[in-house]
């Protein structure tokens, strides 16, 4: 049986429409599950049968595109990308939803927000942080400038270059480059301090092939209650895995 899912949409905090996909039964604990750079809920979550695997669980699952993504709006007025804007972005959802007892995860990107939601104030039960390392989360410049300039000379990258792919993907997803800049432009850093203090059970995940892998690593020793999940697959491949949905189901349904 395919996947039934159900499409939402909301106005974030500053009147930005923000769209969401749900699947599961709508009485299951919620699951939020945030997507990566230049992807959306459909590609990440939805297209390998990660959501499916864990739908089955029974949980309720609630996958939104951030702002510049997917089915959301996606401004180019650089005045609607303040500092931390897609946490506030999940904040809100969470908030619209009236959601009081849930779990929060994310992919790469996703997984910066879910940190950085519980660092300002979200509660959830457990989270899940996938394919992203402690250096991306406490110093976000080199990785967000890397993109900025990738993006920026989106033309010049030699065919085959990691850089090459980010714009390729950027492209088929439909991305706005000039909204993509102003995205990226609103990452912030996390205090290492704080994310010491984030007792929560979090499910730390990478590939084991994943540039981020080493960096997870050292994430999940920061993360005071942290448990260490290696799959298969590389920082974009991992994603396509069985043992993705596997995973996630195993932790959240328990």
């Amino acid at each position: 049986m395919s996947l039934q899912t159900r499409d939402r949409d909301f106005e974030s905090f500053d009147g930005v429409r923000i769209a969401w996909t749900e699947a599961g039964p709508e009485d299951g604990r919620p699951l939020v599950l945030l997507h990566g750079l230049f992807s959306n809920a459909h590609v990440n979550w939805l297209k390998f049968g990660t959501a499916a695997r864990i739908a089955e669980t029974g949980l309720r699952l609630i996958m939104p595109d951030f702002r510049a993504h997917g089915k959301s709006a996606a401004p180019t007025d650089a005045a609607a990308y303040p500092p931390d804007v897609l946490a506030s972005d999940v904040l809100a959802l969470i908030d619209h939803l009236g959601l009081t007892d849930y779990d929060l995860g994310g992919y790469s990107l996703g997984g910066r927000q879910t940190l950085r939601a519980v660092v300002r104030g979200a509660t959830p039960r457990r989270i899940a942080v996938i394919g992203m390392g402690l250096g991306a989360v406490v110093n976000v410049a080199p990785s967000t400038n890397w993109f900025i300039d990738t993006v920026r000379n989106a033309d010049t990258h030699a065919r085959g270059s990691e850089a090459y792919f980010a714009i390729q993907f950027m492209r088929t997803n439909k991305v706005d480059p000039e909204a993509a800049i102003h995205l990226l432009n609103a990452q912030v850093d996390s205090a290492l301090a704080d994310v010491e203090a984030i007792t929560l059970p979090a499910l730390v995940l990478c590939g084991a092939e994943d540039h981020y892998n080493a960096e997870a690593h050292a994430l999940s020793e920061a993360l005071p209650n942290a448990t260490w999940c290696e799959i298969p697959g590389t920082h974009m491949s991992s994603v396509t895995r069985p043992e993705l949905g596997s995973s996630l189901a195993d932790v959240f349904a328990a």
